[in-house]
């Protein structure tokens, strides 16, 4: 149940304005960082930082954060000037599996003093702040919601802009535990191999099935969704499964789903410490540049209690009114 990646980092900032075309010394420095970091030779982005860069980041974190970026984002594919923002010349850029904004600052030897990579954020990427379409919940069973609400009490997940309105969630038996024997494998977990259902009509528009189950407390930070499915709804809603159990899916990209169809079964796949589901919704499909949803279901009972149009939180025991 640990949060989603977001590759970020900030080495100092400093208050310069610049007007809004790209200065040819900001494009030859961003040009030999991109051949770089393609080529994998960090030891020469290295070499072109300044020395506060040096200190802030010694060569054994530069290689380790580059590498750590490149096993998640892969090779840029494209980059584009964007603006300055203070100090930072900031450039559009994909990456073979994600959409980054890279900001640089340089000295006056041109030499980086200033790192910043962070998702990159349309303008006119749609504003949403809650689904419009009624959804039940995506399980069968009572379940309980481990991380949910809005608070970082309640959830942690709120840090993250794509995934601020999400839920992990399992099934505990009569004495909160959610794991029977001693918990060491993920059939020890009541969750796991549980049906997970369409909450609503829709599109199914990404699916991932190919990621090994873990064993329960051993994370997979590599593919952090592990098994995994999108729906795409009629009011372009995108809702979000995470954690699936391996080659478990039993829907496909391109397929229209009815509410309450099987998508797959629960799983222990991805940045993930025991079988659950992870459930959000974002307003874009693209998880590096979403805007998370508030999620609010139609009729659910909640603690035995029927709720209307409502949207759990941490501690609650949910299923669906029959």
């Amino acid at each position: 149940m640990k949060k989603y990646f977001a590759t970020i980092f900030l080495i100092t900032c400093f208050n310069v304005a610049f007007a809004q075309t790209e200065k040819s010394d900001y494009k030859s420095v961003a040009d030999a960082f991109e051949k770089n970091y393609n080529a994998e030779n960090y030891d020469a982005i290295f070499s072109s930082f300044a020395p506060v860069m040096q200190n802030g980041l010694p060569h054994d974190k530069t290689v380790e954060f580059l590498t750590g970026l490149k096993s998640q984002a892969g090779k840029i594919t494209k980059r584009a000037f964007v603006k300055y923002e203070q100090s930072y010349a900031s450039y559009k850029t994909n990456f073979e599996s994600a959409l980054f904004a890279i900001n640089i600052s340089i000295d006056n030897d041109s030499k980086i003093n200033g790192l910043f990579i962070k998702p990159f954020k349309e303008s006119n990427l749609p504003k949403m702040t809650r689904n419009q379409t009624k959804l039940i919940l995506p399980f069968k069973e009572e379940w309980t919601v481990f991380w949910g609400g809005d608070t970082k009490e309640l959830n942690y997940h709120v840090e993250s802009e794509a995934q601020k309105n999400a839920f992990d969630i399992v099934i505990r038996n009569e004495k909160g535990a959610s794991f029977k024997t001693d918990g060491k494998l993920n059939e020890d977990y009541y969750a796991f191999g549980k049906d997970l259902i369409a909450p609503c009509d829709g599109e199914v528009v990404l699916v991932v099935d190919g990621v090994k189950d873990n064993v329960p407390g051993i994370l997979n930070p590599i593919y952090v969704p592990g098994n995994s499915v999108i729906i795409e709804t009629i009011n372009n809603e995108y809702l979000f499964f995470a954690h699936f159990k391996q080659h478990s899916i039993v829907v496909k990209q391109g397929q229209m789903v009815k509410q309450g169809q099987l998508l797959g079964l629960c799983g222990n796949s991805g940045n993930s410490s025991e079988p659950h589901l992870h459930f959000h919704i974002q307003n874009v499909e693209d998880m590096n540049v979403a805007t998370g949803v508030k999620c609010y279901f139609d009729h659910i009972l909640v603690n035995g209690q029927t709720k209307t149009d409502y949207s759990p939180i941490q501690n609650e025991k949910i299923s669906n009114k029959k």
